[in-house]
């Protein structure tokens, strides 16, 4: 028997058995994640999965938000949604395959060096903070300034943005480099994402991992399957940590 014979019989034993698609739920328009063309990091680790398991990728696109793992993944549209909360608690989470922070980002040029929500100028730089869902929720930076009373020279960014448009969460970064405001709160892979196609420098500082003692910066991804789906949570499990390298490697493409 041949090297490539035994390998591929060695490769089918590892895969797991089942259908003949690995249905994913993804948000088709949510780069540097996700979108309908492949090209997002969660597309990628999704293809190569099933590639080893000797599955296709089936994709139910579902923009993500609020409601998205009722209508998707608990209503059996799909099987599994990657990039989500490693403590989101309506899913069986895979063991975490990425960990990010928020970033205060600013023009290189400015030489800011923000790195620390006490700074005494962010009570009067103008700030622009994200916010979730259509009824703009705050994310934890929000919270962080709220508690200071920095809030008048404010300004929220929806995540999702226009939709209409192509790369919707980069309003906010773009808004940094054209100067409409001084420093941004933005989630890690999104303002490493946009900072990378910026005309202007941009300079990317992580958030105090923890501000006080309930408020993190710092989240763990995970892929989620249904809580009662012990197999393939065991599956991903499994090529997660058979794959640690690998997954670096597509991650760091998008830093």
């Amino acid at each position: 028997m041949g090297r490539r014979s035994l390998a591929l019989i060695l490769a089918l034993a590892a895969a797991p058995a089942g259908a003949a698609e690995l249905r994913v739920c993804a948000d088709p328009n949510n780069m540097p994640f996700s979108n309908a063309k492949g090209e997002g990091f969660e597309n990628k680790l999704v293809e190569r999965i099933a590639a080893d398991w000797g599955r296709t990728v089936k994709y139910t696109w579902w923009a993500q938000r609020r409601g998205n793992v009722r209508n998707t993944l608990k209503a059996g549209e799909c099987d599994l949604i990657p990039g989500i909360g490693s403590t989101v608690e309506m899913v069986a989470p895979s063991r975490p395959y990425y960990r990010a922070s928020y970033m205060f980002v600013t023009r290189a040029d400015r030489r800011l060096d923000i790195a620390d929500f006490d700074d005494p100028r962010l009570k009067t730089l103008r700030i622009g903070v994200q916010m979730i869902g259509d009824d703009g929720a705050n994310t934890p930076p929000a919270h962080a300034l709220t508690r200071r009373g920095i809030i008048d020279n404010v300004r929220g960014y929806l995540i999702y943005g226009d939709y209409a448009q192509p790369d919707p969460q980069a309003a906010i970064v773009r808004a940094v480099a054209s100067g409409d405001i001084d420093v941004a709160l933005v989630w890690g892979p999104v303002a490493r994402w946009y900072a990378k196609a910026s005309p202007v420098a941009l300079k990317l500082t992580p958030t105090p991992w923890l501000d006080g003692p309930q408020l993190p910066m710092q989240f763990d991804v995970s892929m989620g399957v249904r809580r009662d789906d012990e197999q393939l949570r065991g599956d991903l499990n499994a090529w997660l940590d058979a794959h640690k390298a690998e997954v670096e490697a597509i991650l760091s493409r998008y830093r």
